[in-house]
């Protein structure tokens, strides 16, 4: 028998690759010396760099580029092979970079997402992959496509910064001076939400107020990108909001798509592709995969969701081992997933939970293959 362990890092306290070793460990104690093969898996969100470099044992490439607030930041993207390479927007434009105090919207940039695929042309890579969660930003990814040559003009003929507060100002768009490498290259955008640029369900109304935007901020921001969307229609002659994503990333999702010509596609199922998730079934006989926490959100492009229903094609029984599990986890049982198991084996709080995470998750593994095994017996 044949395993393959793939499973999604568990959020601030197992990494990926941490859980393949406990899984590895927990299934030789319990089956004895057994054939075992663990792959390093994301959905495109928090971690999905660091997965797909580890997966195809790709590298890190090491830049220093502006941040949300134009400060410096010293990060990386990965290059898989000569072609290919990764990136992921938060390292450059996230949340994160920013302390809770300093977070508003009007004031934050994409630039330093542009720098990095300015990087990357440089280097030669024809097919990069971005993924566009965790930003800071709602800039309509003005401040990315201002770092990769495009210019955005006010009523006077003068260049905006690219900030969310410009986006009320734009008035003309130039896209001429973009860098004619970009023409070349194959650009996959990895999005799992379908919020289009303006609306209710907007940009700036649906992710703003988490990036800081009190209700007037919101109010301003959304004015602004009403402005950028009927620019964008009178000189591209493309509506964003009826492209699905285009409001993911404070508006990214609409540049990457408008002006460079990227295409959206589910975070899970581009990793899946980047790393080849199905050449490594062959010989399988079971997948043990996992996530934090097991809900209703698991059946939205996550780990669970795309392994599972890739398994379902192929025949193979796939089970999961999650932190612990929440309403509507059970729907995951219609992607392929034949049954969960949580990690946590008794009434404790989160911080509890977080402190013994690795030797939860080893016993939850132990007592989920001892029930395999049982299995096998019957």
């Amino acid at each position: 028998m044949k395993l393959l362990f793939a499973s999604d890092s568990f959020k601030g306290t197992l990494s990926s690759a941490q859980t393949i070793d406990l899984l590895g460990k927990a299934a030789n104690e319990v089956l004895g010396p057994c054939e075992w093969e663990g792959i390093p898996v994301a959905d495109g969100g928090e971690g999905t760099a660091d997965a797909v470099i580890a997966a195809v044992r790709g590298e890190k490439v090491l830049v220093t580029v502006h941040g949300p607030l134009l400060e410096a930041v010293h990060t990386y993207y990965g290059s898989l092979d000569e072609r290919r390479a990764i990136i992921e927007m938060a390292a450059a434009s996230g949340l994160t970079l920013i302390p809770e105090s300093q977070r508003d919207p009007r004031l934050t940039t994409s630039f330093g997402t542009g720098e990095i695929i300015k990087d990357a042309l440089k280097r030669g890579f024809t097919d990069i992959s971005i993924a566009i969660g965790g930003s800071a930003t709602n800039d309509g990814g003005m401040g990315c496509m201002k770092a990769l040559g495009a210019r955005f003009l006010d009523a006077n003929g003068e260049e905006l910064s690219g900030k969310g507060e410009d986006l009320i100002r734009v008035s003309a768009i130039d896209v001429s001076g973009l860098d004619p490498r970009l023409c070349h290259v194959k650009l996959t955008v990895m999005c799992d939400v379908n919020n289009p640029l303006c609306g209710p369900d907007g940009a700036a109304y649906t992710f703003g107020k988490q990036k800081g935007g009190t209700p007037s901020v919101l109010d301003q921001l959304e004015k602004g990108m009403e402005n950028y969307r009927e620019i964008i229609i009178q000189e591209f002659g493309i509506n964003p909001d009826e492209i699905a994503g285009s409001g993911a990333a404070g508006g990214l999702g609409a540049a990457l798509c408008v002006f460079l010509g990227g295409q959206l596609k589910s975070g899970i199922e581009t990793v899946l592709d980047l790393i080849d998730f199905d050449s490594h079934l062959a010989g399988v006989s079971l997948v043990v995969t996992g996530e934090g926490r097991a809900d209703w959100q698991s059946c939205f492009g996550k780990v669970m969701q795309g392994i599972g229903q890739r398994c379902r094609q192929k025949g193979i029984a796939a089970v999961a081992l999650t932190g612990s599990m929440g309403p509507g986890a059970e729907r995951i049982y219609e992607y392929g997933i034949r049954s969960i198991m949580t990690t946590v084996n008794g009434v404790m709080d989160l911080n509890e939970a977080f402190n013994q995470a690795e030797d939860l998750y080893y016993q939850g593994a132990v007592r989920m293959f001892r029930l395999i095994k049982l299995g096998m017996e019957l």
